[in-house]
């Protein structure tokens, strides 16, 4: 039997509305059904994108959040039933490492106090010496010096303080710790130690592990099963080996794809599974399959029946109506994978018709209208240099003959004509040029 075993859970966060009178007006479906069973001493990975329901579903186990209908069964005891006291007392031995090593971990308490806390309230350690003692014993295996003690959250790194976490989980000897993104806040070579150090804790203690992440490779180093979460539910479920070796659940193949290899040859050849659009509202989730909105080879009847978590051999089970058809490849691809998959299908048509529209001439100005302006503004440039120049031409006018005054109008006149303006104002400034030009003459 199953030290820690799940059937059907289901967390339903109700959304109020209402000025004077709350009424709900409908659900967030953050864990819908989730069926799982972890052995005694045994690693289990609970993987998926942001928003799935990993954290909702750790804290449910321990009863931290209200477990809206299920299951959730601690070494013969449904822990959903209990009264409040009586799971205070089981909280002992179901422990949880937070995602956040500073905000889990109280400032205005030294380590300590921290650490004694919980030993004080279930009763470990005879006096205070005695828990102090228990105390650097684990601060040891953890890694962490004696003098600690009387230190506060802030003066340790994050690797440090994510050790704390892991020693306060571990002074209560617990049967379960439940890690929650145990290494997601920390540098590589940090994450790597802490791995190494809950490894060795289990070997050592016999400690039976649920590990909540969305690091793949952490999860495949770790784990001995794996579970992989979608908007609630639970898409497929193997042996660590068997579940990177061969992904049958359309989810878990796109998953596996952005895991980076090691190997730039092989990293350029393998195919990328690029989903389209974003995880879809909890509080809306899709009718049939959850997946179904973003599958690459999504059917008619995905979107009709909800497939249901079923064992295909050796432990693997998956939740997926064609898992075999796509495996086999008699199934075609019905949504593009690869970059075409981030730009969108639905967006290439406004990109298309934005991209004509700086070069077609329809979208620009009239030519009229284009060609007037800057015929204007040279006529108001010569007309402010011939202001200018008024004094300097009437004195040179009054001394020229008037035949040489109007072979020069004429000449300015055959410009204009020849000017790119349309011919219409063109012609329209003639006779005016020409009567100016008559009276210069007459007056000359």
């Amino acid at each position: 039997m199953s030290l820690l075993e799940l059937d059907d859970v289901k967390v339903h966060f109700p959304v109020k509305k209402g000025v004077f009178f709350d009424r709900t007006v409908g659900h967030v479906y953050a864990v819908d059904g989730i069926s799982l069973s972890v052995e005694a001493g045994q690693t289990y990975g609970l993987v998926g994108e942001s928003g799935c329901g990993k954290t909702t579903l750790g804290r449910a186990v321990l009863r931290l959040v209200d477990i809206t209908s299920g299951e959730v069964v601690f070494d013969g005891t449904d822990l959903a039933k209990l009264p409040d006291e009586e799971m205070r007392r089981y909280r002992r031995r179901l422990q949880m490492v937070f995602q956040d090593p500073l905000g889990s971990l109280n400032p205005r308490q030294n380590i300590e106090s921290i650490l004694s806390e919980g030993m004080a309230a279930h009763g470990i350690g005879t006096d205070r010496d005695d828990r102090r003692e228990k105390i650097k014993a684990i601060l040891a295996k953890v890694g962490l010096p004696a003098n600690s003690l009387s230190r506060y959250p802030h003066e340790f790194s994050g690797g440090q303080r994510q050790r704390i976490g892991i020693a306060r989980a571990l002074v209560l000897e617990p049967d379960v710790i439940i890690c929650d993104e145990p290494v997601s806040a920390l540098d590589v070579s940090i994450q790597a130690q802490v791995i190494n150090l809950l490894e060795e804790l289990q070997q050592s203690l016999g400690l039976t592990y649920l590990v909540i992440a969305h690091d793949l490779a952490v999860v495949r180093h770790i784990s001995d099963v794996i579970g992989v979460m979608y908007l609630g539910s639970l898409v497929e479920e193997a042996p660590s080996d068997a579940l990177y070796a061969g992904p049958k659940h359309p989810y878990t193949r796109a998953l596996m794809s952005a895991v980076p290899v090691p190997d730039p040859e092989v990293e350029d050849r393998r195919e990328r599974i690029l989903l389209q659009g974003d995880l879809p509202s909890p509080a809306n989730p899709p009718a049939g399959c959850r997946f179904h909105t973003r599958c690459p080879w999504v059917q008619d009847k995905c979107a009709l029946e909800r497939p249901v978590l079923t064992d295909v051999g050796d432990g693997h089970k998956v939740a997926c109506h064609f898992a075999a058809e796509i495996e086999d490849g008699t199934i075609g691809l019905t949504r593009a994978t690869g970059i075409e998959a981030v730009v969108g299908t639905p967006t290439e048509e406004p990109v298309a018709d934005k991209a004509p529209a700086v070069k077609v001439p329809a979208q620009k100005a009239p030519a009229d209208s284009v060609a007037v302006a800057p015929v204007a503004d040279h006529v108001e440039v010569e007309q402010a240099a011939e202001a200018e120049t008024e004094p300097e031409k009437a004195s040179e006018e009054a001394s020229a003959p008037a035949g040489e005054v109007a072979d020069t109008a004429d000449a300015e006149v055959e410009a204009a004509d020849t000017a790119d303006a349309p011919d219409e104002p063109a012609d329209a400034a003639a006779p005016v040029a020409e009567a100016g030009v008559e009276g210069k003459a007459g007056t000359a």
